[in-house]
């Protein structure tokens, strides 16, 4: 469509020119007018009588604006919609440290749609994937961005309305960084900086400089989250116990220092702090307060609540209020569920969203965004996070958001219809797991990778007839895939894993049974059953690499393949082991003679399948890389 703009364009110009093919205009003076205002107030848009309009205040919400007017253009020739911004800022945490680091092209792929979704934050987390030139081994062979890449992106986000923001951490969660020989001297556990060591400050310098220059921004995200093991290790032994609050407010002061010194402004994951808000808390007074010099002792920085667990509202109430007890309202960080294993997880983020963004609008919580974890190998292509991320934007403009209101608009900035994404839940949300998959099942992941003859889950999915619900799945994802001409190599890949785990899901039980049974027969028809398995978890892995290939930088499918090997190269032992038995050249299967049994962690057993489990726990019981 031809679109005459008139008025102030010139801040959008460039964003324009960006956005054309995933809005579908063309600009020209032989368009359809539309007059664009650049004013305070809500987002509006309108079409009377042959003539457009567009008022907007933020470069972000111009963009959100196009799109609104062009969607509702294509359905009415006469609207006049209003909306209003519920956050001051709202946005996407995009992983870029759990072995795939997305390209600068699908970063600026990401950034268009987050632009017509009206999303004005991004920040790529990168534990160890950008350059410190001042330490080669940092990010080695992982992919990491370079100064350019990253300055590259912040110019085009800018153009977008987004604001990009480093995101790091100066703590823990470094494993990767810290496992090479140079951070010996700074290194208290094998993921944790040592605190106090003159050393680790000059590194977190270093990284923080690496981290910031290439941005704009002020803003920095410096993480410590999830430290359990703080000054447990080599500070232990150098200096002896010293309470986790102490040493966390010791170091962070020290990171602060750092980025004072840069004229920077930091946030925190803040589940470090928990500890401060406990109903029986030891840092609380008699009156339930937090005591004026512990809240002095805290640096001034901005605290993240990250919560992506619950659906009950009163909870997300609960935690923000306690962080008014340090007094700040939190910045909200929800979650997309893109690591549950190797399929999204929607069932649980859409319910934790509505629950956490209901109480932020409640609580008064002025900025959140959506994090994109990818944890255990970013199986999942973290597209299909587009979903959740429209259901973001939409509670981003609206006090209130329907199922309808979502969908209809995924449909004009995701290229695709949300009913056919939500089938994806289903690899993982199977029979005997609860309703939204709760207690993140990932079953889709166990049943690809565990061993057809060991079959370490096999007990807990007897009954189930999970080979019959993927059986039923294949034919849904193909037609989903027909649906989405926009994503049918996405589609390609989900409709092959549920071809797979047709087959491959109980093939363990029916082994085992045909072993006991002695029906040699039935076992001669498995062979038969094993090498087709072969095939299509080899078509699998080649379906999965042309989506990864598309997205993210080489660095990381190395594991990937690994797995995918592992699974093929280990059927053709299965199928050599069953030969021998079934030649006489030996007279058991020891693997088969093993009683089964279910399951028992290290994670917790929900619903008759596995809560959430590692590669390396999934494929065997003993020792994979030790």
């Amino acid at each position: 469509m031809k679109l005459h703009l008139i008025g102030e364009i010139s801040s959008v110009a460039e964003g324009l020119k960006l956005v054309m093919g995933n809005v579908n205009f063309q600009l020209s003076h032989d368009g359809h007018p539309v007059h664009v205002k650049n004013q305070n107030g809500p987002i509006r848009v309108a079409n009377k009588n042959g003539y457009g309009e567009i008022s907007f205040e933020k470069t972000i919400h111009f963009f959100r604006a196009l799109g609104l007017w062009m969607e509702h253009f294509q359905d009415e020739t006469e609207f006049d919609v209003t909306e209003e911004p519920q956050f001051e800022m709202s946005g996407v945490m995009l992983d870029a440290s759990r072995n795939a680091v997305p390209t600068v092209p699908e970063v600026e792929n990401l950034l268009r749609r987050m632009a017509v979704m009206g999303l004005d934050t991004l920040m790529l987390y990168t534990e160890d994937t950008y350059e410190v030139k001042e330490h080669p081994y940092f990010g080695y062979m992982r992919g990491r961005y370079t100064f350019e890449e990253l300055k590259a992106l912040d110019e085009y986000a800018e153009k977008l309305g987004v604001e990009m923001i480093p995101c790091i951490q100066t703590l823990g969660h470094l494993k990767e960084a810290l496992k090479w020989n140079y951070a010996a001297a700074f290194r208290d556990t094998d993921d944790i900086l040592l605190v106090d060591e003159p050393k680790t400050y000059e590194f977190l310098e270093n990284c923080i400089k690496a981290a910031t220059e290439p941005f704009k921004t002020k803003r920095i995200h410096i993480g410590m989250d999830e430290t359990f093991q703080l000054g447990l290790g080599k500070y232990l032994q150098q200096h002896g116990y010293e309470n986790h609050i102490d040493l966390m407010n010791r170091h962070l002061q020290e990171v602060v220092s750092i980025t004072e010194k840069h004229g920077l402004k930091p946030m925190i994951w803040s589940d470090m702090y928990f500890p401060l808000f406990a109903e029986d808390s030891k840092y609380k007074d008699e009156t339930g307060k937090i005591p004026e010099d512990l809240i002095a002792q805290v640096p001034d920085v901005e605290l993240v609540y990250w919560n992506y667990y619950s659906k009950d509202q009163e909870i997300y109430e609960k935690e923000i209020k306690n962080h008014q007890l340090l007094g700040k309202t939190p910045i909200f960080a929800g979650g997309a569920w893109t690591w549950n294993g190797i399929a999204p997880n929607y069932g649980k983020a859409i319910v934790t969203t509505e629950a956490g963004i209901a109480a932020c609008k409640k609580e008064g919580v002025k900025e959140v965004f959506v994090t994109m974890w990818g944890d255990n190998g970013a199986e999942t292509p973290f597209a299909t996070s587009l979903p959740i991320l429209q259901l973001f934007a939409e509670h981003t403009y609206h006090q209130d958001v329907t199922p309808e209101q979502v969908s209809k608009r995924f449909e004009f900035c995701g290229d695709g219809h949300f009913a056919d994404f939500m089938i994806l839940k289903k690899l993982d949300e199977t029979p005997g797991v609860m309703k939204d998959n709760m207690n993140t099942s990932m079953t889709s992941k166990v049943l690809l990778y565990q061993d057809v003859l060991i079959g370490l889950y096999d007990e807990n999915i007897c009954g189930l007839s999970l080979g019959e619900h993927y059986e039923k799945l294949v034919p849904e994802l193909e037609k989903a895939k027909q649906n989405n001409s926009a994503w049918g190599d996405l589609f390609g890949f989900y409709e092959q894993l549920a071809r797979v785990l047709s087959v491959k899901a109980e093939i363990g039980i029916t082994l085992k049974d045909a072993y006991e049974k002695k029906d040699y027969e039935q076992m001669k028809s498995i062979l038969i059953k094993l090498d087709e398995i072969q095939t299509n978890v080899d078509l699998l892995r080649q379906k999965h690499r042309k989506v990864w290939f598309a997205a993210y930088k080489p660095f990381g499918w190395e594991v990937i393949d690994i797995r995918y090997g592992g699974v093929i190269t280990r059927i053709d032992s299965v199928k050599y082991r069953i030969n021998e038995w079934l030649d006489g050249r030996i007279t058991s299967l020891e693997e088969l003679e093993e009683k089964r049994l279910r399951h028992d962690g290290p994670w917790e057993i929900v619903d008759g399948l596995v809560g959430g489990n590692v590669y390396h726990r999934i494929v065997t019981a003993g020792n994979f890389s030790l």
